[in-house]
């Protein structure tokens, strides 16, 4: 477990913890004065079940993170997860070059959409939101994709691409929420915290 800073105790109830180590993810809750007291990612398999559509599975990793986590610590535990797809295809996380290329391929000049599931749990108490993002690529040409891959902005990034950086020159239209797919969708997770009585740093908790 790390802390993005000087945390708490994780068996404190004021706070909340992070079940993920995505350095967006925290980015992002800075951005709106939401800092965790703990990082703690959940390692779970994060295998699709038969069957499954990309939104479920978005909701139950995210829920299974954050029910992991809270399992064994106190007080609140956010997760999320994040899922690209085209249809009912489910692009995989890119982690090698190879990966990134079929998912830039898959992508072209096509609608697809993001998906993000997130899970508060406090007090025994779940609060769940999942957010869609359609967004639509422009069709890209050979040099575009060798160039994006040179880059490696795609490493890690579900779908093999970072829109908060030169994917974005390849959105031609984005419908809802921005920072859902970078990562975490801010509106919907500062309801679900204040929802839970955790407020924005300088206002203190309510509960």
């Amino acid at each position: 477990m790390t802390s993005p800073r000087d945390a708490s105790p994780i068996a404190t109830n004021k706070g909340f913890i992070l079940a993920s180590a995505s350095p967006r993810r925290i980015d992002l809750l800075a951005q709106i004065g939401f800092v965790p007291r703990a990082v703690c990612p959940a390692a779970l398999d994060e295998t699709v079940l038969k069957g499954e559509l990309p939104r479920h599975l978005a909701a139950r990793l995210a829920h299974s993170k954050a029910a992991l986590i809270a399992a064994s610590a106190e007080g609140a535990v956010l997760a999320a997860d994040t899922v690209v797809a085209r249809g009912r295809r489910i692009l995989p996380k890119a982690e090698d070059e190879a990966t990134a290329r079929a998912c830039l391929e898959i992508l072209s000049g096509a609608a697809h959409r993001v998906y993000t599931g997130v899970c508060l749990i406090r007090d025994g108490v779940v609060r769940q939101r999942l957010v869609e993002t359609r967004l639509r690529f422009k069709r890209l040409a050979a040099s575009e994709v060798e160039a994006y891959l040179t880059s490696g902005e795609w490493r890690g990034k579900a779908g093999g691409y970072a829109i908060q950086g030169r994917a974005a020159a390849f959105v031609q239209n984005l419908s809802g929420s921005y920072s859902n797919v970078v990562g975490l969708p801010l509106f919907e997770t500062a309801q679900l915290l204040q929802g839970a009585g955790l407020c924005p740093e300088g206002l203190g908790e309510e509960s």
